[in-house]
C-alpha cells in the first residue's frame, strides 16, 4: 500500500470545517469523511449522553479504518477524535483510554487547524458561541501533545480555502 495521507481539518465551532473540507476534497478529487457528530446527535430524541459520545468516537474508528482500507493517497477528514476527547473531557471529565490509543496509533498526516475568526453562527447542535477561542487552544495543545504537524487556518471565504490548500500542498 502506498502511503496514504489523512488531512483532518479541525477546530471550534463555526469555523468552516464542513465547508473546507468538501472543497478540499474537490480540488483533489480525494474521498472526504463528514463529521458524524451532527448526524448523530441531530437523529437522538432526547439529549446527548457520555455514551452517546462513545458510540460516535467508535464510529469514527470505523469509519477512519474503513477509508484507510480503501488505498486512496489522499483522504480529508471534517474533524476527528482529538475534538470528541475534548467534548468528554469538558463534558464528563473522562475519556476512554481506547480514544488516545487510536489518536496515537492513528495519527493524521495533518491538521488544518481553523482559526475562529469566522462570525460564529447559531444552529440546534452548536452549544460553544463564547468559548471557541479557548477550545481553538485545547485542540492545538492536544495536537501538539500527539505531536502530528499542524497548519492554523485563516481568512475568510476564498482566502481561507487558499490558505488551507497551500498547507496541504506543502505536505504533497
Amino acid at each position: 500500500m502506498n502511503k496514504q495521507f489523512k488531512i483532518v481539518i479541525t477546530g471550534p465551532e463555526s469555523v468552516g470545517k464542513s465547508t473546507l473540507t468538501q472543497s478540499l476534497a474537490k480540488h483533489f478529487n480525494a474521498p472526504c469523511l463528514i463529521e458524524l457528530a451532527r448526524d448523530y446527535v441531530e437523529n437522538l430524541k432526547r439529549e446527548y449522553n457520555f455514551g452517546d459520545v462513545c458510540e460516535i468516537a467508535r464510529l469514527q474508528i470505523k469509519k477512519e479504518l474503513e477509508f484507510e482500507k480503501n488505498n486512496d493517497e489522499l483522504v480529508f477528514l471534517d474533524t476527528d477524535l482529538i475534538i470528541t476527547k475534548i467534548w468528554l473531557k469538558r463534558v464528563y471529565n473522562n475519556v476512554p483510554s481506547w480514544i488516545d490509543e487510536h489518536l496515537k496509533l492513528k495519527p493524521a498526516s495533518l491538521h488544518l487547524l481553523c482559526y475562529p475568526d469566522l462570525p460564529w453562527i447559531y444552529d440546534s447542535v452548536r452549544e460553544n458561541p463564547d468559548n471557541r477561542l479557548e477550545l481553538f487552544y485545547q485542540y492545538q495543545n492536544e495536537i501538539e501533545q500527539l505531536e502530528i504537524p499542524y497548519k492554523i487556518i485563516t481568512g475568510f471565504d476564498d482566502e481561507r480555502f487558499e490558505n488551507a490548500l497551500v498547507a496541504v500542498q506543502s505536505l504533497l
